[in-house]
């Protein structure tokens, strides 16, 4: 996980918004984030969009292969207008537009009964199939531990027992979630 202080949270939520804001005024990706101090760090996260406390985006990259600054403006950018379970965002729901980054440890192999809920995300894989759910999806909803598996392999398109199959690889990651503090909701 990265040692990030409060300055870096700061920078990192006001990034992710003036990436989302952009988006939404210019239909597209905005100018790169510097490549400078934590936004250098290689670092895999999701950028996930509430308006009005309803979800209207959410993107992410798994693995760490591009740094913060560079997964967080296509992140950002994507969640705002190509998240394929929503329109584009709209600039009138700007004001009421909350952002949340979950930035991700390494995925890690998980046994299902090493799972604890509030503390890991979970990715499962089996064959060309994948799906992932973030921590704080199993505290939200209210997830015991095999809900939490079983929704994770129903996101991945696999039937919600495939965990308890051979064949099907478990992953954990955890996150640290950088949430603005309601400053936008009116």
């Amino acid at each position: 996980m990265l040692s990030l202080s409060e300055e870096d949270r700061k920078a990192i939520r006001a990034a992710a918004r003036e990436g989302v804001v952009y988006a939404v005024q210019h239909g597209r990706s905005g100018p790169a984030i510097s490549n400078q101090g934590i936004f250098a760090q290689p670092c895999g996260l999701f950028v996930t969009l509430h308006v009005s406390g309803k979800l209207r985006g959410c993107i992410g990259m798994i693995e760490a292969r591009d740094t913060l600054g560079e997964n967080l403006a296509r992140c950002a950018a994507d969640a705002a207008l190509h998240d394929p379970r929503f329109s584009p965002l709209r600039a009138q729901e700007l004001q009421h537009l909350e952002i949340e980054i979950s930035l991700l440890t390494p995925l890690y192999p998980l046994r299902p009964e090493e799972v604890e809920i509030g503390k890991h995300g979970l990715l499962i894989e089996r064959g060309m199939r994948r799906g992932l759910l973030l921590p704080q999806v199993a505290t939200e909803h209210h997830l015991n531990c095999e809900e939490f598996l079983a929704e994770t392999c129903h996101k991945a398109g696999l039937p919600r027992d495939a965990w308890k199959e051979p064949d099907t690889r478990l992953y954990g990651f955890e996150c640290e979630i950088l949430a603005e503090m309601n400053a936008h909701r009116k």
